[in-house]
């Protein structure tokens, strides 16, 4: 998908309940009023806005309410955290936070409107399919998020089940035979970060001809969601991923040290070698989630970057601002494009502008990776404060809501 022009992000008001705004998910707001305001947010060059008038404690409980109806009593998988004894995370990366605005904003492109967003609709498409996110802990928050759109429209917890088997997690809706998982696969290729758990390492090395372990888990997918640019970026200057040829088991095995962005353009070419050769293209349909920005440097946006993101309750309001790196998504684009002589279509899910604007989004502090922050680490939000995760509800609902329109209408 290309960049929308000059897009906005609004609040609209509405006087359905809190079931029909999980089943037809429009916006990330829990509406409590019917009057709005349309204003412009500031001087010339800013993105409007249409605020709503709310009231303080009904939000909080509405709020409350919503996260409430998001938790499931079934299997404890981890949905929020890195290990698997995790409890009662399921749905909710902000456990925590004290305010919820962050909820309240919604993507309204200039020109168009994203389709409205119907559990029961994409479930039906989704019969007798398997669809598969493949990637990082980002595209593992897309899959919660999704996993939590349509599982409200599924009250009878006998008829839905979720499963942890290491590196693959699962959602199944019974009814349906309809099955939403996603795969711990963070550099696309083979490498030592592949366990889900463990892959903290000093140095990342990649393989550079073996995908065939990971692509066992999506071969026989009716429809995948691909991600890989978080674990490209560089943490320091001098950063370089080590690329594998060959194998130890024959001999043949040599390392060589190449910068991030050639090391994934390497994992791209062999991803799309082996698509191009195993792919059925009458059954399956590929997409690529565009990168997701991080908001870990405040004076991009005016602020202290000591601070990162740590108490930011509203957008960047700047209409065309950009932060993040858009050259990756440009070489996925380059190397999937040369899928279509063949007849393969992937399809490019441009999540990274509307998700600039959205410094506000982020769980910070409130984070519940492996275990709560003490208030220590809390109070050191240049250190431990999470800028690259997604709040839920949040700013992936409407990620999800762009493959909805996609596979819906596209």
């Amino acid at each position: 998908m290309k960049p929308e022009a000059n897009p906005k992000m609004t609040i609209l008001s509405s006087p359905v309940g809190l079931r029909s705004i999980i089943n037809s998910l429009v916006a990330f707001s829990i509406i409590v009023s019917s009057v709005t305001l349309l204003f412009y947010q500031g001087q010339e060059g800013q993105v409007p806005m249409v605020i709503e008038h709310e009231h303080p404690k009904m939000q909080v409980q509405m709020a409350a309410e919503h996260h409430e109806q998001l938790r499931v009593t079934e299997a404890p998988v981890p949905l929020t955290a890195e290990l698997p004894d995790a409890r009662k995370e399921e749905c909710n990366w902000s456990t925590g936070r004290k305010d919820v605005m962050y909820q309240h904003w919604r993507w309204q492109p200039y020109g168009c409107d994203l389709p409205r967003f119907n559990a029961t609709r994409l479930l039906e498409k989704l019969r007798n399919k398997r669809l598969v996110f493949v990637g990082d802990s980002l595209n593992r928050n897309q899959w919660v998020s999704l996993v939590c759109m349509v599982e409200a429209s599924i009250p009878d917890n006998r008829l839905k089940m979720r499963v942890f088997n290491g590196s693959l997690i699962s959602f199944k809706a019974f009814e349906y035979n309809a099955t939403v998982d996603f795969y711990w696969s963070p550099l696309l290729v083979e490498s030592n970060s592949d366990d889900p758990i463990v892959h903290r390492v000093e140095y990342r090395i990649i393989r550079a001809d073996r995908i065939e372990k990971h692509a066992n888990a999506w071969r026989d997918a009716d429809i995948i969601i691909f991600n890989s640019y978080v674990w490209w970026r560089k943490h320091k200057a001098d950063m370089r991923m080590k690329v594998m040829y060959g194998s130890f088991e024959n001999g043949d095995a040599r390392l060589e040290e190449v910068e991030m962005v050639d090391g994934f353009e390497i994992a791209l070419k062999k991803l799309t070698e082996w698509l191009s050769e195993n792919i059925d293209k009458n059954k399956t349909r590929i997409f690529f989630a565009g990168s997701s920005p991080t908001h870990s440097w405040a004076s991009n946006w005016g602020g202290v970057d000591r601070n990162k993101c740590l108490n930011e309750t509203e957008p960047i309001y700047k209409v065309g601002y950009k932060e993040a790196d858009y050259s990756m998504m440009e070489k996925a684009m380059s190397y999937f494009g040369t899928l279509e002589q063949k007849g393969i279509r992937v399809d490019i899910l441009n999540i990274t502008e509307l998700s600039d604007y959205r410094k506000d989004g982020h769980p910070t502090v409130f984070r519940k990776q492996f275990a709560p922050l003490t208030k220590e680490q809390m109070a050191s939000p240049a250190s431990y404060a999470d800028c690259t995760h997604w709040c839920l509800p949040g700013v992936p609902d409407v990620w999800n809501e762009f493959l909805y329109g996609y596979l819906m209408y596209k």
